[in-house]
């Protein structure tokens, strides 16, 4: 099994991410993150699925998603090519005592409190999926009430690749 993180541009039409997520729940097609958002262009969503599977799947999953009436461009981000980020927001259980292992904690991985409670914390990290893990399981001796991550969103780098419409 393997992983590819595919950018899809679709037409913002409601009821895009339901077809999309049909097609892969009729078809068996597992995905590990989805995220979508309007591009420069209000007519146009950008969606970016991790899916996983092996070769064979993940060929078909890119075939299917392609001939999708909504969908106006597919491909492949090719981690060498492209920059991939997620956000997370974690909620951490920090009294006074506890607070500043916490607080060194975010301040190695760059992340920002962004609300303090008196006995809880939220922090938000970016990064790429392995720098939010290693957040996350750095914060497993504090007690983690919540957790919300995104999902990847990522772009291919330079300007070789853009898709003009």
């Amino acid at each position: 099994m393997q992983k590819k993180v595919f950018q899809l541009l679709a037409d913002n039409t409601s009821g895009v991410l339901s077809r999309i997520s049909g097609l892969f729940s009729r078809r068996g097609y597992n995905i590990e993150s989805i995220t979508a958002g309007a591009t420069h262009d209000p007519n146009v969503t950008r969606i970016t699925i991790v899916a996983s599977g092996d070769d064979e799947i993940l060929e078909q999953i890119e075939k299917q998603v392609a001939k999708l009436i909504d969908i106006k461009d597919i491909r492949e981000l090719k981690p060498e090519e492209s920059v991939y980020r997620e956000l997370a927001l974690v909620k951490v259980r920090a009294e006074d005592d506890r607070r500043q292992g916490v607080i060194a904690i975010a301040n190695i991985f760059r992340a920002n409190i962004i609300d303090v409670a008196t006995d809880s914390m939220i922090i938000e990290v970016t990064g790429n999926q392995s720098k939010i893990d290693a957040f996350i399981q750095l914060l497993h001796e504090y007690e983690i009430i919540e957790i919300a991550r995104t999902g990847i969103a990522g772009l291919n780098r330079g300007t070789e690749k853009l898709v003009h419409f």
